[in-house]
């Protein structure tokens, strides 16, 4: 029979998330779903699971679980220290959890989240055909909001290949200092040529006004060439908005749906969850690349969980 995970201390910001809410787009639903896509698919896919099953998003701070059954999990994400029982862990493994022994995670040298994932995914009701957590909106999770000490989370049925524990090594499991890639449109020509060069020659640092929604970016002033408002249109993750005070903005897991600033380019998907593990006053860079370009650095991404998951399933 299906068991609980109890959460004894819930860190900050710590919320359900599964693959996203992603049919309801066109009625004004935010998608939500996991800030850092690679390692949160490789946590579920560590385990057997479909890749979107959902998992807990673990945010900054100190974060305790522990389960009323034996249950394999697997984490991955930014450099947290994880322990059982006091013994450490490393960064990214899959190993079961026995009744009554405490799994917890502290934030380590770098990154904002990471993900842990249980066998057969957590079982919470799901709003709009999702589980994902959307606190503005209140939908998902557990009634729409972050997690809280002592709160009780239903497990699924467990997943459908054998558990041995094994560490998970990736490369974006390391701070990574390469520019983001990001390719230009549709909106650049909002923007003077001058102000295009600027953006992708300078430095910007991640503010500390920044949250699920968007990543606000501090550095040179990007200036309009035309008015900064546009007809509201589509709203993708990684869109990089520019508003009248010429500051990047970079929309995040919990965009709105659309959007009424010109966007000076897209922040590819394989690059997005490098951006999400970014804490406040890190430093980074841009650099142009055309939508080949961001396919194929997709694919790469997407073939190295592959291997990942082929790796794990030997090692069960």
């Amino acid at each position: 029979m299906p068991g609980v995970l109890e959460i004894m201390r819930a860190g900050v910001g710590s919320t359900i998330q599964d693959g996203g809410r992603l049919l309801y787009r066109r009625y004004g639903v935010t998608p939500a779903g996991p800030m850092d896509r690679a390692a949160f698919r490789t946590a579920n896919l560590a385990l057997g699971n479909d890749s979107d099953a959902a998992a807990i998003e673990i945010g900054p701070g100190w974060f305790e679980i522990c389960a009323d059954c034996t249950i394999p999990v697997a984490f991955c994400g930014g450099a947290f220290n994880w322990t059982l029982d006091g013994k450490a862990l490393g960064q990214a493994a899959r190993i079961t959890l026995q009744p009554g022994e405490r799994l917890a995670a502290t934030p380590g040298a770098w990154g904002i989240f990471s993900y842990l994932a249980v066998a057969g995914g957590l079982a919470t009701q799901p709003v709009l055909g999702s589980r994902a957590t959307h606190t503005r909106a209140h939908l998902g999770g557990l009634d729409g909001r972050m997690l809280r000490d002592g709160d009780r989370l239903p497990l699924s049925a467990t997943s459908s290949f054998p558990q041995a524990n094994a560490a998970i090594t990736a490369p974006w499991l390391t701070g990574n200092s390469q520019p983001l890639r990001v390719v230009p449109g549709p909106q650049d020509d909002y923007f003077t040529a001058d102000a295009l060069a600027t953006f992708f020659a300078s430095e910007f640092r991640v503010s500390r006004r920044t949250d699920r929604m968007a990543y606000r970016l501090d550095g040179p002033k990007i200036t309009h060439a035309r008015d900064f408002n546009i007809v509201s249109d589509g709203i993708a993750p990684g869109a990089i908005q520019i508003a009248g005070d010429g500051q990047p903005l970079v929309l995040m897991a919990d965009h709105p749906p659309t959007g009424g600033y010109p966007k000076l380019g897209h922040v590819i998907r394989a690059d997005i969850g490098r951006l999400a593990q970014m804490r406040a006053g890190a430093a980074c860079r841009f650099a142009a690349i055309d939508v080949e370009a961001a396919r194929q650095a997709f694919i790469s991404q997407e073939a190295a969980i592959a291997r990942i998951c082929d790796y794990l399933r030997g090692a069960g």
